[in-house]
């Protein structure tokens, strides 16, 4: 991946992303990495090959801890594991989501548990967990992963929508309460970013033209295209940018 700009101040940085050996959780952990951060991520599926190729491509290999973060526990210790091998956490990515389709009827208590768990408890719970680090450090930045499915109004996920809306709610009450500890708190709301899961899953040629048509820029989003505003927003760069909603979708929905 080749790197757009150069955040100096993201040297040694302490960098947590939750989510971050596969899709766009891997091309952020490779771009902090190109910047010349300590990065540790966590995932249930293995990542020792894309270690790996980390390792062997910068030098430096990122810190890969298995987890659920639905597991709350265990999301709080990997957390602390990080802290303890790179420093305080002083930037906080929470990408880790599932927008698996699903209709209003069909949806279980069960199951609305389970995609709230993963699509915005464990946002607030990670949070939490580096809240007090980044104050002991004078500051740091939380970037929260959104979606534009939910200002589009979209059907065919209604339980991941509605996490899409409090996490935009749950950015705005964080970055007010501790904005005087200097810890900014920020949205990214992707467009159809096509990841190795969504064509797999969900492109076809004609949804995927009908999505583009809605763009004012019509090239399609690659993980990559998400890399430079996560890193803008994590770095002294965006030091008085806080309580917002970064869409990087091409132009589909306007946030302001």
């Amino acid at each position: 991946m080749t790197p757009t700009a150069s955040f100096q101040d993201l040297k040694d940085a302490s960098v947590f992303i939750t989510g971050g050996g596969s899709g766009i959780g891997a091309a952020l952990t490779e771009g902090f990495l190109q910047q010349g951060a300590r990065v540790a991520f966590v995932q249930r599926s293995d990542a020792a090959d894309f270690c790996d190729r980390m390792d062997e491509t910068y030098g430096q290999r990122p810190l890969y801890i298995p987890c659920d973060i639905t597991d709350t526990s265990a999301l709080q210790a990997a957390i602390a594991q990080a802290a303890t091998a790179h420093g305080t956490v002083t930037v906080l990515v929470n990408n880790a989501a599932n927008d698996v389709r699903h209709s209003t009827q069909e949806v279980t208590e069960a199951f609305w548990d389970q995609t709230q768990a993963i699509n915005l408890k464990a946002y607030f719970f990670a949070c939490q967990a580096v809240i007090k680090g980044m104050q002991a450090n004078g500051g740091g930045a939380i970037i929260n992963f959104s979606s534009i499915s939910y200002m589009m109004g979209n059907a065919g996920y209604p339980s991941y929508t509605t996490a899409n809306a409090g996490i935009t709610g749950l950015t705005r009450s964080m970055a007010r309460e501790f904005g005087r500890d200097r810890i900014r708190v920020n949205t990214i709301a992707p467009g159809w970013v096509l990841t190795e899961k969504q064509k797999e899953l969900w492109v076809t040629p004609e949804a995927l033209a009908a999505h583009v048509a809605r763009q004012c820029l019509t090239d399609t989003l690659e993980p990559a295209d998400i890399v430079p505003t996560v890193l803008f927003l994590a770095s002294s760069a965006s030091k008085m940018v806080t309580s917002q909603l970064w869409a990087v979708d091409g132009g589909v929905v306007v946030s302001g």
